[in-house]
């Protein structure tokens, strides 16, 4: 039976929790298909990004491994949750995608004014062709559907190809080390699958779709816990997921927010003392830690809301005693002089001052950072200042 308590937990009990869970209070030994599946899942706007958050959380992550995994498709970058791309173990793109699909319907309802007179039916089936007989760019895809529908909009009709199809970056595009353009083709295509279902997952073949959104739920509250029920709708952009919060009830325990909001958590899932350390980590721009709560106070205090974002760039964020504590911008291969090897130059701006002590654990970090697999630096230059996007 489920626990229910009255305790409540405050924003610093909360962060020691969903730290530990993010393993971010200490490095972890897990391979980084193991950690991509425990996370379930990196935001993957940009290349990088995967690379710096897998560095953050495990012992002796070197870039080449996650790269491996994306060239022999055991990984994958896809749009799942909040219709943004993820970088994803291939088992959980399939069936994270139907998850999702609800809402990539809705999405392209938004767009019906530039669609009036187009069959999705009929666009989702060119639209398969076209790119499982070669991954196309969303520009190439967006003029082949315009012959078709001279009348319609162009960013429309690419805008509904991605949302009713399991569309997939392909290599090289998100290889360390490699660039390449953003082509596309389906999941089930690039995975050897075969094409002309859809997406394998929540409402596909065989699927049992409530034991997997349950399921879901579970996983989300082992990689981001303890949280409400808005807080997992926050993540997967996803409503009406109460249900499955209540039918898991009994095997849940729960507690309050210092709002009063009710929590949910794993009965046996790690809940540290509030004063455990918590070692600076830099983090890249866009990771799920700062995305993945209706309510970011555990992790971003409120006088720091808004920090984090210029425009629609963010910024890369560094953690200081578990919270937000400033920004970094790592420039690489500087010029060290004539003959000179290459440098890399870390630079860290914090919000607000920190002892000596703190300062040390910051540049010994951001030497591990910067002077690590993540670069080729020969020499690593850690230094206080501003930074701008």
């Amino acid at each position: 039976m489920a626990s229910t308590t009255n305790a409540v937990l405050g924003a610093r009990a909360l962060n020691r929790a969903t730290l530990a869970r993010q393993l971010l209070l200490s490095r972890a030994e897990l391979s980084a298909r193991d950690a991509v599946s425990h996370l379930v899942g990196l935001q993957a706007q940009n290349v990088k990004p995967p690379y710096f958050q897998l560095h953050a959380r495990l012992a002796g992550f070197r870039p080449a491994e996650l790269a491996g995994l994306m060239e022999s498709r055991e990984v994958v970058r896809m749009v799942t949750m909040r219709s943004t791309i993820h970088t994803h173990t291939a088992e959980d793109a399939l069936a994270l995608r139907g998850l999702v699909q609800p809402a990539r319907d809705r999405e392209v309802n938004y767009f019906r004014k530039g669609l009036a007179g187009v069959d999705l039916v009929r666009l989702a089936g060119l639209a398969r062709e076209l790119v499982e007989e070669a991954p196309r760019t969303m520009a190439e895809l967006r003029e082949a559907l315009a012959v078709h529908w001279p009348d319609a909009d162009p960013q429309s009709l690419g805008v509904a190809a991605r949302c009713r199809l399991p569309l997939v970056q392909v290599t090289p595009r998100g290889v360390w080390g490699r660039s390449g353009q953003v082509r596309l083709t389906t999941l089930e295509h690039w995975l050897g699958q075969g094409g002309g279902g859809g997406p394998v997952g929540v409402g596909g073949q065989g699927t049992d779709a409530g034991a997997y959104v349950d399921e879901v739920v579970l996983r989300y509250l082992a990689a981001f816990g303890p949280a409400s029920v808005q807080d997992m709708q926050t993540w997967a952009g996803l409503t009406r997921l109460k249900a499955a919060f209540e039918r898991l009830r009994p095997a849940l325990v729960t507690f309050r927010d210092e709002k009063g909001v009710e929590l949910f958590d794993l009965p046996d899932a790690p809940r540290p003392d509030e004063d455990t350390p918590a070692p600076p980590r830099f983090l890249p721009e866009f990771d799920n830690l700062l995305l993945s709560h209706a309510d970011r106070t555990r992790v971003v205090p409120a006088d720091l809301k808004g920090r984090t974002w210029k425009g629609n760039q963010a910024y890369r964020v560094l953690l200081v005693d578990g919270f937000l504590g400033g920004l970094w911008k790592l420039t690489e291969g500087e010029a060290e002089g004539k003959g000179g090897g290459g440098a890399a130059r870390l630079t860290v701006d914090l919000f607000e001052g920190v002892g000596e002590r703190r300062k040390e654990e910051i540049v010994a970090e951001g030497e591990l950072l910067a002077g690590g697999p993540m670069t080729e630096a020969e020499r690593v230059v850690v230094e206080f200042g501003a930074v701008a996007v």
